[in-house]
């Protein structure tokens, strides 16, 4: 019997990612307007590809979580550039992925500080996973918003600045949940993928290599 070389997971998920980009040329081929299940699909494939990416290129714990940082910090930057440079106001939903996007660098930036052992990396990926997540969960919400059908999409609200003078907190948070007009519009695309689906890829790629980091020394 023939006996062929394993191939990893991460290099397989990398593969199969690259593979399926090429599917991407189909959806902009027939001009569809993506639905939920599609853009469901497409942060799939790429999730996969850029965790299984980031598990093949994870360094030790220490140039780990530097990387993390500066991951993170290259996301906020790119954010600011997209508000400032091109004129891309952000809405409530938005500003609270930066939010946790910011919280996640914090904890990757301390990490790094502290350099851990394999119980400190498991506290920090506990962490990595309440602040990364919750930026998931925004970034989800907002995705589903960019779904809907246009007569479907909430009107558009107030700014968020203007609820946090007005409001208690718990309800400029629920008003942020709920999505506004603002919320549904896609903007930037890439890949077929917005901002906000970009962000949750990069949010549960955190999360994966924050936990992989736990058995690597």
């Amino acid at each position: 019997m023939n006996r062929y070389p394993a191939i990893s997971w991460p290099w397989a998920g990398l593969i199969l990612a690259i593979a399926l980009v090429g599917q991407e040329a189909l959806f902009r081929w027939f001009g569809s307007e993506p639905s939920l299940s599609e853009a469901a699909y497409r942060i799939l494939v790429m999730t996969i590809g850029v965790a299984s990416l980031a598990l093949i290129v994870l360094p030790p714990r220490r140039p780990a979580y530097l990387l993390g940082f500066a991951v993170c910090a290259g996301l906020i930057g790119w954010a600011l550039w997209l508000q400032y440079g091109k004129g891309a106001e952000p809405c409530p939903l938005c500003i609270f992925q930066r939010v946790a996007v910011i919280a996640a660098g914090i904890v990757f930036l301390i990490a790094a500080i502290h350099n851990p052992r394999r119980s400190g990396a498991t506290f920090y990926a506990l962490l990595t996973l309440i602040t990364a997540g919750a930026g998931a969960a925004f970034a989800a919400r907002q995705v589903w918003l960019q779904s809907l059908p246009k007569d479907l999409v909430p009107a558009c609200g107030p700014g968020l600045n203007y609820m946090l003078n007005t409001l208690p907190f718990t309800d400029v948070f629920r008003k942020v949940l709920e999505g506004s007009g603002e919320c549904a519009e896609k903007g930037w695309v890439f890949l077929g993928l917005s901002i906000a689906g970009w962000t949750f890829v990069f949010f549960l790629s955190m999360i994966a290599a924050a936990y992989a980091l736990v058995k690597r020394d």
